[in-house]
């Protein structure tokens, strides 16, 4: 049986470091509680490492199958390997660049617009190739450069070494910018479900080291994040119960996973917005997120309803970003990495070439009120539904 698990492809087989700018001030901890409710200590770290290596080894599986699609997506055209500069535990990570036909045709042409992505799986699973599909769009739609980083991953590396890679990979790109042919005043991030979060993260936590250190000059216009995971002072029960399909919502056992994996110490704040961007104040977020988001939801996604509310936090005053929403009707969390060799999965080329188009314009200077012609509005929050956990 195959499932699509936090944005990566899998064949299942059968049977803090930042500032506390928070929106909400009071410090959230970590419970140790399952999402069954039943009490438990910390799980042994080792444990979640053998678990999360057999997890990754039926993810690669699922990718396999999701790229027998026709048509196939690309490869990389080349890599770098960067080290980790703000991490206490230092490393060492990859950069995968897949770059538009022209950049190699015309070597005179040293400004390309490129899109930081960061893919998905929990901050647990995935590489930097599952994204390959939609590096097609960027490349051909937004016609740039896609940069997809292939950050450390829990629990061998709990937050924050995933946002803090995330910048990481930003600062190396802006300070190599000329040798890379990237125009650093024209860049962009991109992300699915847990790389969504970074998508939105990492410009934040780039904000806050700039106040204290100094980056070169450099401009994020626009954000692109896809089902991402955004507020962890949410219970994995009440998220499950605000869904319309709870049935379709990510297994338990995998989202425990996640879960533990990343959020380590157990006395980790988990408001800190740096994790919880829900939680960051209306300051960081007007000073941090580009101008321009675009964010893409789930219909049956768990996650659904904390997107909403951060959409509708950057589009409304005092935030007032240009943001265009589009929520995908019918489809579960991770759709678009469904494990099929016979074709992609179904509305995921209509929704990456509406992303990438509107990343083009966005990259080429159109007037704003043209690029967002027709908008798509994040809709009312819906009155609040009795939930039994």
């Amino acid at each position: 049986m195959s499932a699509t698990v936090d944005g990566t492809s899998h064949v299942v087989p059968s049977a803090t470091t930042t500032p506390a700018l928070e929106h909400n001030s009071s410090p959230t901890k970590i419970s140790q509680v399952t999402e069954g409710g039943e009490a438990r200590g910390p799980r042994s770290r080792l444990s979640l490492r053998l678990l999360a290596r057999w997890w990754r080894s039926l993810q690669r599986v699922g990718m396999r199958l999701h790229f027998m699609a026709s048509p196939r997506p690309p490869s990389p055209d080349f890599t770098r390997s960067i080290s980790s500069t703000l991490s206490t535990r230092p490393g060492v990570f990859a950069l995968y660049f897949y770059v538009p036909a022209e950049y190699n045709e015309d070597q005179r042409t040293k400004n390309w617009p490129a899109v930081v992505n960061f893919h998905g799986g929990g901050f647990t699973l995935g590489s930097a190739t599952d994204d390959a599909r939609f590096a097609r769009y960027v490349m051909e739609k937004s016609k740039a450069v896609f940069v997809s980083v292939d950050y450390r991953l829990a629990p061998e590396y709990p937050f924050p070494f995933a946002v803090e890679d995330g910048v990481d990979a930003l600062l190396f790109v802006i300070r190599n910018a000329a040798e890379l042919r990237i125009d650093p005043n024209r860049l962009a991030t991109s992300g699915f479900s847990a790389g969504g979060n970074i998508a939105i993260t990492a410009p934040m936590r780039l904000h806050l080291l700039s106040q204290t250190t100094r980056v070169p000059r450099h401009e994020i216009v626009a954000l692109a994040t896809f089902y991402p995971i955004t507020d962890y002072t949410l219970s994995r029960e009440e998220r499950r119960a605000s869904s319309a399909r709870p049935d379709a919502t990510l297994p338990t056992s995998l989202t425990n996973l996640f879960d533990t994996s990343y959020l380590f110490p157990p006395g980790l704040d988990v408001s800190d917005p740096c994790l919880s961007p829900n939680k960051a104040s209306d300051e960081l977020l007007i000073q941090s997120i580009p101008g321009n988001v675009f964010f893409f939801t789930c219909e049956w996604d768990m996650l659904l309803k904390e997107g909403e509310h951060l959409a509708r936090r950057l589009e409304q005053p005092p935030i007032s970003k240009r943001l265009f929403y589009y929520m995908v009707r019918g489809v579960r969390h991770g759709w678009d990495k469904a494990p099929s060799p016979i074709k992609p999965p179904h509305k995921s080329d209509k929704v990456y070439r509406e992303c990438c188009t509107r990343l083009w314009r966005v990259f080429n200077g159109d007037d704003p009120h043209f690029m967002l012609g027709w908008p798509r509005h994040v809709p009312p929050p819906l009155p609040p539904r009795e939930i039994n956990i």
